[in-house]
């Protein structure tokens, strides 16, 4: 199948719709040049650009957005910046590497809150911890795969009751849970924003500029989009999934969509049960709902995925009302303020697609939903990578993307897994 190199969305970002309207940064037009060409203004292209920046300042660094910066994908997530790993890649059996990934991700955090604070960004960042909760016996299987890790590693959680959840999150839906303080909830789009409107100055930003086209021109690369092109030594894919279309492997990366939907601010007394804090849930299995609250008194969820395109919204809405009556009955009929889809790139065993692809093309893709904390250590690290700097062993540490077969087999594999899996975990969704 042919890929395209950037997302279309039925739906405006739900989180991008409350910030002050900014003006974009002019898209890239004419012939030019420059050093390094970072493709995709996300977490990763950012850190990457940062990090090259800090390294060679004197250098021309491009930076190219195919949406206007807050409607892409880094600000369509649901905001969860986690310092430990997540739950389905946590195994005690792994537990050196996992304690070599919790130090990398309390490392990365502490340098985005940094930057938060120092350049005065309002994007809510706030220390909040995640709870995972369980409602089926399949869920509660995989929350104590997961408390069993983070035993091990020796951790800070707690472990709570259906009662003590209701007391924490205001719903009686689930039997059991888990409460870890490693995580920050924030804002995303305004945090993505933010990033972008504090740049360093020699860091050049182009939004409204996919690129279409990247081909050798002698020993440098010419990008091409739809308004103008610019040729520099080296280019580093930080779009995901989308990367496929410009040179990443097509045979180890796949694009899913995923949806989220968010209420209008609670009434009383509603608010002060469910969301006088703010608070984030994720689910112990992995088709299972994440919920959060906000700092105005929201509720949102995010569930259902589909394969390579949007499924159709109006559907999608219908079922994220069904799950959230489900576990809030009381605020029945549920009415969302926004509805919105938003993609991640999945390979087949989970790791990412990183590295040198050809000399001077390097690609950081394949997430896995793994978000803000993970997507901006891989892209400092590439650009360190990229620039012959020392850098830590991305393989052992995350693995290396598997293969996976073509369509029409990855299609109609990826529907069943999910199928089975959601009939297994039905009390989950």
């Amino acid at each position: 199948m042919s890929h395209t190199t950037h997302p279309s969305h039925q739906r405006p970002c739900g989180w991008n719709a409350w910030l002050t309207e900014r003006q974009p940064r002019p898209a890239l037009s004419g012939q030019s040049e420059a050093d390094v060409v970072i493709i995709g203004a996300g977490y990763t292209g950012f850190a990457a650009a940062s990090a090259w920046h800090q390294a060679r300042p004197e250098d021309r660094i491009k930076i190219l957005e195919a949406d206007q910066v807050g409607e892409g994908s880094p600000g369509r997530n649901s905001g969860f910046m986690l310092e430990i790993a997540l739950a389905n890649d946590a195994r005690p059996e792994e537990l050196e590497r996992m304690e070599k990934l919790n130090a990398l991700s309390r490392q990365t955090m502490a340098l985005l809150r940094e930057r938060v604070e120092r350049l005065g960004i309002d994007c809510q960042l706030e220390r909040s911890g995640t709870y995972r909760a369980a409602r089926s016996t399949i869920g509660q299987r995989a929350l104590r795969q997961y408390e069993a890790f983070l035993k091990a590693a020796g951790l800070s959680y707690q472990t709570l009751n259906a009662n003590q959840l209701a007391e924490r999150i205001g719903t009686r839906y689930y039997t059991q849970g888990i409460y870890s303080p490693d995580c920050y909830l924030v804002q995303p789009a305004a945090l993505i924003v933010g990033l972008a409107d504090s740049l360093e100055a020699g860091i050049e930003l182009h939004e409204h500029s996919p690129a279409t086209q990247i081909k050798p021109d002698g020993k440098k690369w010419r990008v091409t989009t739809p308004e103008g092109e610019v040729t520099a030594g080296q280019v580093i894919l930080a779009n995901n999934a989308f990367s496929r279309a410009l040179g990443a492997d097509p045979s180890r990366l796949t694009a899913i969509y995923t949806y989220a939907a968010i209420t209008d601010p609670l009434p009383q007394p509603e608010r002060q049960r469910i969301a006088a804090t703010t608070w984030g849930l994720l689910p112990a299995h992995r088709l299972g709902c994440t919920l959060r609250t906000t700092a105005d008194g929201r509720l949102m969820i995010r569930s259902r995925y589909s394969y390579e395109r949007e499924a159709d919204n109006a559907r999608i809405e219908a079922e994220l009302k069904a799950s959230l009556e489900a576990r809030y009955p009381e605020l029945t009929p549920v009415r969302f303020d926004k509805v919105w889809g938003g993609t991640t790139g999945l390979t087949y065993n989970g790791a990412p697609l990183w590295g040198e692809i050809q000399p001077g093309l390097y690609v950081s893709a394949g997430c896995n939903g793994g978000g803000i904390v993970k997507g901006t250590f891989l892209g400092d690290a590439l650009a360190r990578h990229a620039l012959g700097q020392p850098v830590e062993n991305i393989a052992s540490l995350f693995g290396k993307a598997s293969w996976m077969p073509p369509d029409p087999v990855r299609r109609l594999g990826f529907y069943l897994t999910s199928e089975m899996e959601r009939r297994k975990a039905k009390n989950e969704t």
